[in-house]
């Protein structure tokens, strides 16, 4: 994608506090038109700097109560994509990464229960080739969640 400018990091950061804000609204915090917000948003979509515009479903509204952190350690690390492709058909993992430290994957995964959990350690993740060792951090509470910020001084850098 081309330079980020001014008016790219002001809409980005309206719409990192407020997604469903209307572009109407966006227009008249920046002073321009309608049609040039659209114009610039589809353009960050295109560029892949706006990579996601949808709803965050609540995990435990729908009966997920148990967020859990798995650190996965692989026989070896070269293993890592023959893994998540496994990982990838169970469906309460929402996330997963290759990390430095003492995991080799750092996963995140909902269940149901620690009932749910204990299932899905021992007869799925546990199962899979490679994976010799898990280690579970249940999440008590989640604090924050958020996107980066755009911060007004990272335009005044381009300047």
């Amino acid at each position: 994608m081309d330079k980020i400018d001014n008016l790219d990091k002001k809409i980005l950061s309206i719409l990192s506090k407020n997604a469903r804000i209307p572009f109407k609204d966006v227009a008249a915090e920046c002073g321009v038109s309608r049609a040039a917000i659209h114009q610039r948003v589809q353009h960050l979509i295109q560029g892949g700097v706006i990579t996601g515009s949808g709803f965050d479903v609540n995990p435990k509204s729908i009966g997920y109560t148990t967020c859990t952190y798995v650190g996965l350690n692989l026989e070896r690390a070269s293993m890592y994509k023959t893994v998540v492709e496994r990982l990838m058909d169970i469906p309460e993992i929402v996330e997963c990464h290759f990390t430095t430290g003492p995991y080799t994957m750092l996963i995140k995964l909902y269940a149901r229960d620690n009932e749910q959990l204990m299932d899905l350690l021992n007869s799925k993740m546990q199962m899979i080739p490679g994976v010799v060792s898990t280690e579970t951090l249940i999440s008590l509470d989640q604090s924050i969640k958020r996107e980066i910020p755009v911060h007004m001084e990272d335009m005044l850098d381009e300047e």
